[in-house]
């Protein structure tokens, strides 16, 4: 299908919910579709290959998802959700908003890491801020955004300073530009720094030094009026 077709300029999301979500040939193609665009990206998978690995017939992709793009989109929002939902209950807590935002880092980077390589959330997303397909908008919309506020929220009441002011934001945008370092540079890394295996034990100290750096940097905006952990 050609990428200038029409349907790249359809919403992203289809209504499907009439089509019953618990069907095991629905399951497998969303399993083999996650797969696939985490491997590959929406633009190089095929409808074809998706409907290979699942065992299923290529008709059951419009019969689900009405196409590839209604496919792809369900993909995308089941896998990128499950950050959000670690993190909304972090910062939502009634707890100093230093022990939020630690807790928050480490659920970010806990979730951006599978057992030995980036998560399938991560991958996913990698392909699609390359080539931005009109799920993007929806994901950002319903899924990150909300988190984006929360984090600017917590990192806000750490400044004394309102969510949408640009020091604000701009320290929420360091944080997480160095929870997403390691993931997005994995290929650099193993190549300046060989000996670095991202196990649970390192992701967790790799964890607390953002925190720690991101709490310190923050302190410092701030004038140090609260005192470290």
């Amino acid at each position: 299908m050609s990428k200038n077709a029409p349907v790249a300029k359809r919403p992203p999301r289809r209504e499907v919910a009439e089509r019953p979500t618990t069907d095991p040939t629905r399951a497998k193609l969303v399993e083999a579709a996650t797969e696939i665009f985490a491997e590959r990206g929406y633009h190089a998978a095929t409808v074809r290959e998706i409907c290979l690995r699942a065992g299923a017939n290529i008709a059951a992709v419009n019969y689900y998802f009405h196409d590839k793009l209604g496919l792809y989109t369900e993909v995308l929002r089941g896998a990128v959700a499950t950050v959000p939902a670690a993190l909304r209950p972090i910062l939502e807590r009634p707890l100093p908003p230093e022990q939020n935002l630690r807790a928050a880092i480490h659920a970010m980077i806990e979730r951006l890491y599978g057992r030995d390589r980036p998560s399938v959330p991560f991958r996913l997303m990698r392909h699609e801020l390359v080539q931005p397909t009109p799920a993007l908008a929806q994901v950002v919309d319903e899924l990150i955004r909300p988190q984006y506020d929360r984090l600017r929220g917590t990192i806000g009441a750490l400044l004394d300073l309102p969510a949408d002011h640009e020091t604000t934001r701009l320290c929420v945008h360091s944080v997480m530009g160095q929870a997403l370092f390691y993931p997005l540079t994995g290929p650099v890394i193993a190549r300046l720094w060989p000996q670095l295996k991202m196990t649970p034990e390192r992701l967790n100290q790799i964890a607390d030094h953002i925190a720690d750096f991101s709490l310190a940097g923050i302190r410092s905006k701030h004038g140090g009026a609260w005192s470290a952990e």
